[in-house]
């Protein structure tokens, strides 16, 4: 059975989303971590948040995935986000909480409710304090469900969250090597590295339109060298085998000055994509007739 490393410790989501792909797990301690696992061949998979619906992109996924040798996604899962509240056995009193600053912004509007005049308290992880919980450092910590199974602690409340439609994604990487067959719902990410110049995200859109192309996420974050570059992390409808993404992501190759392909997997909600494809094949199939001189 296949190594997954994942952002640990054991008992935060990250754990619950990678035993969607396996049981054989290898929690570590921060996103590099994970991936860097797979690059030196220390485990054949990793499992790390790329978006959440409340907090948006995770900046530390972002950035590893252009960083060093390249990895791609071979599949995906979301998980809905239903937090936690654990404390110590015979604990009657709440004064402070602790979790990632993620979980805690998501958990703000139900402490003021239910703890007033409690503490939060930012963490490395939901698991990490769940940790120093059971240490006896905070009175409560906000986690993920599964890590009532790994701590001493005991339920204070369950399905603890301000927005009822929370949702993260996950995503499952690897070295690159042969990727998922097309299913008809597929999702293909690429990272672009433009020049700085006036309307050339406008040039990357355009591209994608022409060839009835549906974005499903933008987004950007700076090269982390001169002033005012910036990567842009893209994803959409469809897979590279289909003649219109491989003739798009051709397009944005000649647009930009680096492009990464990052993947093309099965979407997590199995949503058809709307397709195009038989007009590209029938063009493709035109074009290819003139050339050989079968068609005029």
């Amino acid at each position: 059975m296949p190594r997954i490393a994942y952002f640990g410790p054991q008992g935060t989501f990250t754990e619950q989303a990678a035993l969607r792909f396996g049981s054989d797990l290898v929690p570590v301690d921060t996103i590099p971590l994970a991936v860097a696992a797979v690059r030196s061949g220390e485990t054949e998979f990793a499992c790390v948040p790329i978006e959440n619906s409340v907090e948006g992109a995770v900046p530390a996924t972002l950035d590893v995935l252009i960083r060093d040798t390249p990895v791609v996604a071979v599949a995906e899962t979301v998980l809905d986000v239903r937090f936690s509240v654990l404390v110590r056995p015979g604990t009657t009193a709440i004064k402070t909480i602790a979790s990632h600053p993620h979980a805690l912004a998501q958990t703000r509007e139900w402490i003021a409710a239910q703890l007033p005049g409690a503490t939060s308290i930012a963490t490395s992880s939901t698991a990490a304090a769940a940790a120093a919980v059971e240490r006896g450092e905070f009175d409560a910590a906000v986690t993920a469900p599964v890590a009532i199974n790994h701590y001493g602690l005991e339920e204070y409340a369950v399905d603890v969250l301000d927005v009822a439609d929370a949702r993260t994604r996950f995503l499952l990487l690897r070295k690159p090597g042969q990727l998922p067959e097309p299913t008809g719902a597929d999702r293909t990410s690429v990272v672009v590295t433009t020049p700085n110049r006036v309307g050339v995200l406008s040039e990357l859109l355009t591209e994608l339109a022409l060839r009835g192309i549906n974005l499903t996420g933008l987004e950007s974050r700076p090269t982390k060298g001169k002033l005012g570059t910036y990567r842009f992390y893209i994803d959409v409808e469809g897979h590279i085998a289909e003649p219109r993404i491989g003739d798009a992501l051709a397009a944005l190759h000649r647009h930009s000055h680096e492009i990464r392909f990052l993947g093309s997997f099965p979407k997590a909600d199995q949503e058809p994509a709307t397709a195009h494809n038989d007009e590209f094949a029938a063009a493709a199939s035109w074009v290819d007739a003139v050339r050989k001189g079968e068609r005029g």
